[in-house]
């Protein structure tokens, strides 16, 4: 399985602490290991999944979408944004217009 992480949230995990960053990464590990915990969402971004997790009370959300193939060894997931709730999806749109 390929992962490929786009700008906005290789940005945010660097800026993230070292604490962030090791949640940051268990919640990718979950998501490869199955794809579709995320939610699905409607409308402009119904192409999109997005997997919720709280860390030290704080709820982030990791926006991705599955690219599927033949096989399951050659799916990708692509990761464009993590981050909290608050304008999260409004970033979201804004970078998947203008990427």
């Amino acid at each position: 399985m390929e992962r490929r992480y786009h700008s906005p949230f290789r940005r945010f995990t660097k800026k993230s602490t070292r604490p962030i960053q090791a949640a940051i990464e268990d919640a990718v590990e979950d998501i490869c290991a199955n794809p579709k915990i995320g939610k699905k969402k409607s409308g402009d971004l119904n192409f999109i999944q997005v997997y919720k997790f709280k860390f030290c009370r704080h709820e982030y959300l990791i926006a991705y979408k599955i690219i599927r193939s033949d096989t399951v060894e050659f799916m990708t997931i692509d990761f464009f944004k993590v981050g909290h709730h608050e304008n999260f999806y409004s970033n979201l749109k804004r970078f998947l217009k203008d990427p």
